[in-house]
């Protein structure tokens, strides 16, 4: 079952411990593994996360260190593909709200599932989409 979409930046402070990681979102995060939950991580999450190894902003392993992930059965991510669906919810994610496409991207993909995001993001958090934080 899935309970929430983790944007970016959730995910990697999960995968390496990060205590930017609030701990009411780290809390749902080992909740949701103990339930045996699944969170989701949009695909373009995975294209940003080349992005910023690229830029030499995070560990150079990160894309490597995610797939792995993905493959633990002990883990809680599963990736949701940009689906045409998803790109349906995106209207409802106002421009002006969220003006990044990424964040745009991940709060639709909450929106579709009916999930709230988990996130960091003021602007994702201050929006019409359900956060936690």
């Amino acid at each position: 079952m899935i309970v929430a979409v983790a944007d970016t930046h959730t995910v990697l402070w999960h995968l390496y411990g990060d205590p930017k990681l609030s701990a009411v979102a780290n809390e749902f995060i080992s909740q949701a593994v103990q339930a045996r939950q699944q969170i989701v991580i949009s695909s373009i999450s995975f294209v940003e996360i080349v992005y910023l190894v690229e830029k030499g902003r995070i560990s150079p392993t990160a894309y490597e260190d995610i797939m792995q992930a993905l493959t633990d059965p002990e883990q809680v991510f599963v990736e949701a593909a940009l689906s045409a669906s998803i790109v349906a919810s995106l209207r409802q994610v106002s421009r002006s709200e969220v003006a990044d496409m990424p964040d745009r991207i991940v709060a639709a993909t909450g929106l579709y599932f009916g999930v709230p995001v988990i996130s960091r993001d003021r602007r994702i958090r201050a929006g019409s989409v359900k956060t936690i934080w």
